[in-house]
């Protein structure tokens, strides 16, 4: 999983950011550095969103709540957000915890705690896709008539359940979503892609009208062809996401 991780470290010294950098390199991360300064980790953030951003609480211009507000704002891919600060305070944790933190981390840190850091974190984001819902999810996918022993049906179950999870990846499927899906099986975006487009196709001409129609209502019409990718995704998990409004919002 290590070499699927982007991070984003907010601090370019040699003796800190740049050290760590290139262990986590060492240790199959793509790891970067950007200067301690929340104007430019934001910035950066938006113009390409890393799997983890490892920040500071005393950079510069701006604090990391504000940067974590910011990210949400702007509705790119919210990272996975680990804190690190030199002072044991509870209440900067609370803070950065209830704004969307995933880890506070102490300094002084090595590689091997921010590597834990990360995985772990990683991990807790992964397991928070129910397994109730990936059952229902999969189901659905049945009914609509997605052979499962096409990489298509693994591809969009997950792209669906992803959407779930993080609606924002909606926005941008090609720059988002697709390479998200892509990381996971260890593939291409445009693989992903295709055969999720393959799957859809085969649900289109083999598949129940009724069926079709009791999901997609009168969204889509099958005389006029399949809908895209994007349409069939959001459609899906926008019918799960109203059905199961309460549940997905007690779990967040």
């Amino acid at each position: 999983m290590n070499n699927k991780i982007k991070v984003l470290i907010g601090d370019d010294s040699a003796e800190t950011g740049v050290s760590v950098a290139n262990k986590l390199r060492e240790k199959g991360m793509y790891a970067y550095t950007r200067r301690k300064d929340m104007g430019v980790i934001l910035e950066s953030i938006r113009k390409d969103p890393p799997d983890v951003a490892v920040l500071d609480v005393d950079a510069q211009n701006g604090d990391v709540i504000a940067v974590m507000k910011g990210v949400r704002e702007m509705g790119v891919k919210f990272p996975v957000f680990i804190i690190v600060s030199a002072y044991d305070n509870e209440f900067i944790e609370r803070q950065v915890t209830e704004n969307g933190a995933s880890r506070f981390l102490l300094k002084p840190y090595d590689a091997d705690d921010l590597c834990n850091a990360i995985n772990s974190a990683i991990g807790d984001k992964a397991n928070s896709l129910s397994d109730d819902m990936e059952i229902v999810v999969t189901d659905m996918i049945h009914q609509l008539g997605v052979p499962a022993h096409i990489k298509g049906y693994h591809y969009l179950r997950t792209a669906i359940l992803y959407s779930i999870e993080d609606k924002s990846l909606l926005d941008s499927v090609t720059k988002l979503l697709y390479p998200t899906v892509a990381g996971l099986y260890d593939t291409t975006s445009s693989r992903v892609e295709r055969a999720i487009r393959h799957a859809i196709e085969i649900a289109w001409d083999r598949g129940n009208v009724d069926t079709l129609n009791s999901f997609f209502g009168y969204t889509v019409d099958t005389g006029k062809g399949k809908p895209t990718n994007s349409e069939f995704i959001a459609l899906i998990t926008d019918k799960l996401r109203l059905r199961y409004k309460s549940a997905l919002r007690l779990s967040k």
